[in-house]
């Protein structure tokens, strides 16, 4: 059903993973030019892939089972997506002296908090239909 809470927090990480990434930068770079996630093609594969599999996790709302399963690996899509983007911050030349780093890093951190929050919705849903189950 659309209009459950964990579709809202679904929805919200896939438009943190799919949409924000065109607004905001990652880091700057030592030129000053401020590097995005368009530049760098495997963080836009996995933020792309992150905003699918949440838009996946939605329309699986029959089957909560799966909808659980889709979130795990989307958080752990995010946080091996966090991993890379730490790593390629820090190697930018010149990180003794001075990077910039924006707040397009924390994007994952972001929508792993609203995956966990669906999971959690989710995970509650199921108890309420077994505990529903248990009465018939």
């Amino acid at each position: 059903m659309i209009q459950r809470i964990q579709t809202l927090y679904l929805f919200l990480a896939a438009i943190i993973s799919s949409g924000l990434i065109f607004v905001f930068y990652l880091w700057t770079n030592n030129e000053g030019a401020k590097v995005y996630a368009l530049d760098n093609y495997w963080c836009l594969g996995l933020f792309l892939g992150s905003a699918l599999l949440s838009l996946i996790s939605i329309f699986r709302f029959k089957d909560r089972k799966s909808q659980f399963v889709l979130g795990r690996l989307n958080i752990i899509l995010n946080f091996i997506l966090l991993g890379i983007l730490v790593y390629e911050s820090s190697k930018v030349p010149g990180e003794i002296s001075f990077s910039e780093k924006g707040i397009g890093i924390l994007l994952p951190v972001f929508s792993i908090v609203c995956l966990v929050l669906a999971n959690k919705a989710i995970k509650k849903d199921e108890d309420l239909v077994k505990s529903v189950d248990r009465l018939r």
